[in-house]
Formats: structure tokens, sequence, C-alpha cells
């Protein structure tokens, strides 16, 4: 799991703005009389970090990488999104690695690359080392919400761990600081794919309790009943945990209850 540059579909909307404009076919009904040429706005011109981002967005991932890397070598945020370019390709986690350690070695504060290097060691099944990375993020930017995608990375290495509370506390860290943080991450098919259906249920219990407790009933009931439908072996949570107590009187949490729906 790594983060992707937060500008990189703005600048594909100013890219797109920009060829729009070089058009050269009038609308019906437009006056006869129209601009000398020469008048016009100049097209924009694309830096070779824009190119890169757009090469990304088309994942053309090695394009990308060409283009950020015959720009300067002195620039972090180059290093980081090539690292991100290599992450995207299979095999090349090692070069991902190094671009990134490039980005720290250039900018020893750069909390994205920080992270994106727990992420490596993530993937390599590293977990203990991964979590140190992305702590060293958390440190740089312990209250701005941009951490709340280190906490969530944080979170899931717990897990993968068996650490729960501290997967729970990172978890909740991550919800404060931004509230969308896990439905904008678009689930987590990708880190629970290797998991067992136990654990998978036990982690959707613990994204229901913490929607419950931040009383987003609706996310709650959704996660349990993932939870549920991957046969979480402990039901007689739901009547215990405090998290629950504000819901239990819904005809829907009772219906889940008495539900027997499991996919093995």
């Amino acid at each position: 799991m790594f983060l992707r540059p937060p500008h990189l579909l703005l600048v594909m909307a100013g890219v797109a703005s920009a060829l729009a404009g070089q058009s050269g076919s009038a609308a019906p009904g437009a006056a006869a009389a129209s601009p000398p040429a020469a008048q016009a706005p100049p097209a924009a011109t694309l830096t070779p970090e824009m190119r890169g981002d757009i090469f990304m967005a088309r994942k053309r991932y090695q394009d990308a990488i060409d283009v950020y890397q015959a720009a300067s070598s002195k620039d972090p945020v180059l290093w980081n999104k090539t690292g991100i370019a290599y992450n995207q390709l299979p095999n090349q986690l090692d070069q991902a690695r190094k671009a990134y350690q490039q980005a720290v070695k250039l900018k020893p504060d750069y909390a994205e690359a920080i992270n994106n290097l727990g992420t490596v060691y993530y993937a390599k099944k590293s977990y203990r080392r991964a979590i140190s990375y992305y702590q060293k993020a958390i440190k740089l930017a312990p209250d701005d919400p941009r951490s709340a995608s280190f906490y969530l990375n944080l979170g899931i290495a717990f897990f993968a761990r068996k650490q729960y509370d501290q997967c729970a506390e990172a978890n909740q860290t991550a919800l404060k600081l931004d509230p969308e943080v896990f439905e904008r991450r678009g689930g987590f098919g990708t880190t629970l794919e290797n998991r067992d259906i136990a654990e998978r249920a036990r982690y959707h219990y613990i994204m229901a309790k913490l929607y419950a407790k931040s009383g987003r009933g609706d996310l709650a009931m959704q996660y349990l009943r993932k939870a549920i439908e991957e046969c979480f072996k402990e039901k007689d949570k739901l009547n215990k945990d405090p998290e629950f107590a504000g819901m239990r009187d819904l005809p829907e949490f009772k219906e889940m209850l008495d539900s027997e729906k499991c996919v093995q």
C-alpha cells in the first residue's frame, strides 16, 4: 500500500484543459471574425514531472520512470514518484526501495517517502520494519491530516503481526484525522487477499467497532455484515462490546445476529 501523488489528477485536469484550448474548430453559428492566431493564449508547457504524472495516470509506469529519471536527480519529489512507479511494476520492490531512499537522502524529513519505504517492507512481509518506517513518518507530522494514511498503513501492519489492539488504536487515529480515509482508499482487498477467512472476518469486525464508536452506524453495519458472512466466530461479542450498545435495538442488527449466512 503506497501513497499516490495527491495532485496527480489535478495535473491531468490542467493538461486536459490546455489541450482542449488548442482545438481549432468553431462552434456552429460563431461569428465570422475571430481573433488572430497570434493573440491566442499560448499552449501549456508540460514539465517533465507533469509528463511523468500523465504516464502514471495512463498506467505506463516504465515511461513515467524514464521521464522522472531524465529530469533533475536532485529533486526528492521525483525520486519518490519514481519509487511509486516501480512499486506498480512486478518484481521491482528493490528498485522502489532505492528510489525512496534517495528521496529521503535528499530530504530527510520527507514523510511521504519514509511511509513509502514502509510499504516496501510490508510487501516483503517484514512487518516489524514496516511499522518502524510508518512510525517515523507519523512522528514528522503526527496531527496532520496527511498522516491519516500513515496511521492506516500502521494499523494494517499491526494486524499482520496479530497485534489487534494496536491495529484498532492506529485505525482510530487515522479516522480521527480523516473521517473518509478508509472509504477513500477503496477497501482492503489487496491487503487481506492473502489472509484466511477468519483473519478477514476479524479485521472487518475491528472496522465495525471503529465506525460504531464514531457514530457511523451505516458503515458499522456494512463491516459487521462482511464479518458475519466471513464466519466471524465470536458473534456473542455483538451483545457484549459497548460500541454496539446503540445499535442492538435496530431490526437489521437483530436480524444479523440471527443470520446463519456464512461463506466458507
